[in-house]
């Protein structure tokens, strides 16, 4: 019995120094190589013009849009750091063989609100970590832990707001801003949505007709949605309107990619954290070191 009691009490001495260890070293190596990840991720959302570090507007990069199933549309959007800074679209009517040609009035930029997020998210998570530097020591396993949830929150948030674009009614993409960007201004019957999904930035055209008061057609206004399909409702003013064509057109943002990947790089490495800490979990309420 007795040789049974000290074997384990060496056993754990041996894991408390091992968490001890982990408490002091490991988890503070963890930290350093977050903010890295993170700060490389950062700079991928700022694009400065010239070297990293330095302040002053984002480069311009263009982009091509295209389709496989479509050439009706094609176009070049112009991202600067969060912000469309130009567009020029044309749009091909099949109907009548009709080019629409319309383009950014020169004075506008249309910000990303999913950038912006994502982007402020992650400098909410590097904020986190650079409050626990080299010299702060952790007490418990369970002060660990809290850290790690709240950066993943914000990391999580920051992957969501790229990889889940906004549900929008047909009414409230027909009342943003973006409608009144254009020179020429856009013609009654189209509507355009633009969002981010994933790694891709996407143009989406609505050509739209009206119902006539008199038609046989049960009018159903459609909810909310990332894309809308032909044959949607909505109310617009005194107008009933139908969505009669769809043309969505994207374009991949490297940058963009390299930003998920380090995200998801980054919960990884939270969550390995978090399992190596919960190993420990019995000496969490009463052996503080």
């Amino acid at each position: 019995m007795a040789t049974a009691m000290a074997a384990t009490a060496a056993e754990r001495a041996v894991l408390e120094e091992e968490f001890r260890w982990l408490l002091h070293d490991e988890v503070h190596a963890v930290l350093r190589q977050l903010q890295d990840i993170l700060k490389e991720a950062s700079l991928r959302f700022t694009l400065p013009c010239s070297g990293a570090g330095t302040e002053g507007p984002a480069k311009q990069e263009n982009f091509i849009l295209g389709s496989c199933s479509t050439d009706q549309v094609k176009g070049v959007l112009t991202l600067q750091g969060d912000a469309l800074s130009q567009a020029d679209v044309n749009l091909k009517i099949p109907r009548n063989n009709q080019l629409l040609h319309f383009a950014f009035r020169e004075d506008k930029q249309w910000k990303l609100q999913q950038i912006q997020d994502a982007r402020n998210h992650v400098s909410q998570a590097i904020y986190l970590l650079a409050n626990r530097d080299e010299s702060y020591q952790f007490r418990t396993g369970a002060e660990v832990l809290k850290l790690m949830d709240a950066v993943m929150l914000q990391l999580t948030r920051a992957r969501n707001r790229l990889t889940t674009p906004a549900t929008l009614t047909l009414p409230e993409i027909a009342a943003s801003g973006l409608t009144r960007m254009f020179a020429p201004a856009l013609p009654s019957d189209l509507l355009v949505n633009v969002y981010i999904n994933l790694n891709k930035l996407c143009l989406t055209v609505y050509q739209l007709h009206a119902l006539q008061p008199n038609s046989t057609k049960n009018f159903r206004p459609a909810g909310g949605a990332v894309l809308h399909s032909p044959g949607a409702m909505f109310e617009w003013g005194s107008q009933r309107l139908e969505v009669s064509h769809v043309h969505k057109v994207e374009c991949v943002i490297p940058w963009l990619n390299d930003a998920l990947v380090f995200f998801t790089v980054s919960l990884q490495l939270c969550q390995q954290l978090k399992d190596k800490i919960s190993v420990f979990s019995s000496y969490w309420s009463y052996r503080p070191f």
